[in-house]
């Protein structure tokens, strides 16, 4: 949802952003997409989350230009992996150098297209600590098909846009349709306990009983 810019900068302010976080934010925002880009307070929340977890296996669906899998990837454990899906060449280039330039090569892995495609051939059992989803709206009731089943019991599901900046609300859009329909199944499934949370544009936690 739109901002006040100055409140955007007073937020930042709290969000432990570095010089590498600041490059990322800095080059992203001169691309036509920039609205994609995670916020850095919401990023910084994906950290604590990461940690808090003691996660050693994450997921991201939709990387960008990397802010968000930076933010993942320093809260991992020692020895963690995140497995990053990017269905854009041009978009996995631009996140790979960022993350190489956060010194996070060794643990962050970048695999290119469709996410669908590519989260069927994660192994089916219960293994990951914790997955964050920020891609095509309407791909959304898919990837959480795909994840619920191997999430670990106490892993987190962290679903990002819930809100569609209020569209959710009106039943002509197609999109807020798709994303009304999923909120509402997660609310009901029985698999998980959730939470749908006002920040930024809406992030739902769903934690896997």
């Amino acid at each position: 949802m739109p901002r006040d810019p100055e409140l955007s900068d007073y937020l930042t302010r709290f969000a432990g952003q570095d010089e590498v976080l600041a490059r990322v934010e800095r080059e992203t925002r001169l691309l036509p997409n920039a609205g994609m880009l995670s916020r850095p307070d919401q990023a910084a929340l994906l950290t604590i989350l990461t940690r808090t977890l003691d996660a050693k296996v994450a997921v991201e669906v939709g990387t960008f230009t990397g802010y968000g899998a930076i933010c993942i990837a320093r809260g991992l454990a020692e020895g963690g992996t995140l497995t990053c899906f990017e269905v854009s060449e041009e978009l996995a280039a631009i996140a790979q150098r960022n993350l190489d330039a956060a010194g996070l090569t060794d643990r962050v892995r970048i695999t290119l297209g469709p996410a669908e495609e590519n989260l069927a051939q994660l192994p089916d059992e219960p293994h990951i600590d914790i997955a964050y989803v920020d891609a095509d709206k309407t791909g959304y009731p898919a990837y959480y098909d795909a994840l619920v089943p191997r999430m670990r019991p106490g892993g987190l599901l962290v679903l990002d846009n819930t809100l569609l900046g209020q569209r959710v609300l009106d039943p002509q859009d197609e999109r807020a349709r798709t994303m009304a329909a999923l909120n509402e199944r997660v609310a009901a499934d029985e698999r998980v306990e959730s939470v749908l949370l006002g920040l930024s544009d809406g992030v739902t936690l769903a934690r896997k009983r």
